[in-house]
């Protein structure tokens, strides 16, 4: 499991697709300020949703990259024909996928925070939210990345399938942040444990499917 976890870090580092999202996730904090304005409660009030966005689409960007090239290169078969169920292939690469974007997106909403003039105690929400909800959002690219494998226009695709899926995770996670609704991070907290539970079993189906 850790060989197969460290092979996905150095896939998406080699790629390049490991720093796009922390890339995309300050670039849409740097841009949202033009686009409503220099108000200070104004962005204390709207930014951690824009945050938000940004990190499911960033969570989306390397949704090509996850099961696409092994499947073309063969690698699947080869970790069947070596005993290695797809369920345990999914989990590492839902780990993996996870270590590549989460903890960079907590890091760059520490600038982000500062440059939409986030409270501290919004961005201890925005932290704790991220720490949460990232492993649902990483579980649900995987799993709609398995259901579209082998079809063209994946990213597209992926986008519309994942959106709806989301909501639950962005409804929580705002709530949290802006501290209006109370038991957010419950619920968030449950939302993400079923979405990582299901995952893997969701993708290995997919995957066998696909093999098949």
């Amino acid at each position: 499991m850790t060989a197969l976890i460290l092979r996905e870090l150095r896939l998406a580092y080699a790629s390049g697709g490991a720093w796009l999202p922390p890339v995309f996730f300050l670039l849409v904090a740097t841009l949202f300020p033009f686009a409503v304005g220099p108000d200070g409660p104004l962005l204390a009030r709207a930014g951690g949703g824009a945050l938000w966005m940004a990190a499911l689409i960033a969570a989306l960007l390397p949704v090509e990259r996850l099961l696409g090239p092994d499947r073309a290169a063969g690698i699947f078969d080869q970790f069947a024909i070596r005993g290695l169920g797809d369920e345990t292939i999914a989990l590492a690469k839902l780990i993996g996928h996870w270590l590549s974007f989460g903890p960079p997106l907590m890091i760059a909403a520490i600038p982000a925070a500062a440059l939409l003039k986030l409270p501290g105690d919004v961005l201890w929400r925005m932290e704790l939210g991220l720490l949460l909800g990232t492993p649902a959002l990483a579980a649900l690219t995987l799993a709609v990345s398995a259901l579209t494998l082998g079809l063209r226009g994946t990213g597209a695709l992926a986008g519309l399938l994942t959106l709806p899926l989301a909501i639950p995770v962005l409804i929580f996670s705002a709530g949290f942040v802006t501290g209006e609704a109370g038991g957010a991070l419950k619920l968030l907290a449950a939302v993400a444990l079923f979405y990582v539970a299901a995952a893997p079993f969701v993708t290995g189906a997919a995957m066998r499917a696909a093999r098949d």
